[in-house]
């Protein structure tokens, strides 16, 4: 009989300071060793690596991190039917724009631009935009033809905005909204003529 052993809380404990250790120290510089991390989060290097056994691992741990706090903002603020899809946009603005060092190394772990959720947490935070977007239709304050795809495809874009500084990510949020609106709210072409 294989039961899968619950870890400990101390070790919980451990890999919830070396996580929130390696965020700070991200956030102030891109080649952060895990010597140092544990150095910061008072644990021994052992117990760094016996919870990620590289660098990659670290990262990818902390993007699910990431992709868990936005679903979980969405779970609590964004299923409403009062504009929940205009909150997680600028809710994942917000993140990606504060929080610019840990894409960064998201995407150097991964090799590819982009930081995108992958596994359990793109089905977590798909599941909680499809509701977001079905609260938001049935309240008619988002397009009926609207998908969880299209929603994914804006913030693709807004990560884009966001990581190369293109332009403000506020007024491409602002925009993208604007074609999210049901049609019979939006102005039409030729009304401007």
């Amino acid at each position: 009989m294989s039961t899968e052993r619950k870890p400990r809380a101390d070790a919980e404990r451990n890999r919830a300071r070396v996580l929130e250790a390696a965020r700070t120290l991200l956030a102030e510089h891109d080649e952060v060793q895990l010597p140092e991390i544990a150095r910061v989060a008072g644990v021994g290097v052992g117990t760094v690596y016996r919870n990620f056994p590289d660098r990659r691992a670290l990262v990818e741990a902390l993007a699910e991190q990431r992709f868990a706090e936005i679903a979980e903002y969405a779970r609590k603020r964004c299923r409403d039917g009062k504009s929940g899809v205009n909150r997680y946009l600028r809710h994942v603005g917000e993140v990606l724009s504060g929080d610019r060092a840990l894409s960064s190394a998201i995407e150097t772990a991964r090799g590819s631009a982009g930081s995108e959720p992958r596994g359990d947490a793109l089905v977590e935070l798909e599941t909680v935009v499809a509701q977001a977007i079905a609260a938001d239709q049935a309240a008619g304050v988002l397009r009926a033809d609207c998908t969880v795809g299209d929603v994914y495809l804006l913030v693709g874009c807004l990560s884009s905005v966001v990581r190369t500084g293109s332009g403000d990510w506020r007024r491409f949020v602002e925009l993208a909204l604007e074609g999210l609106l049901p049609r019979t709210s939006r102005p039409s072409a030729s009304d401007g003529t």
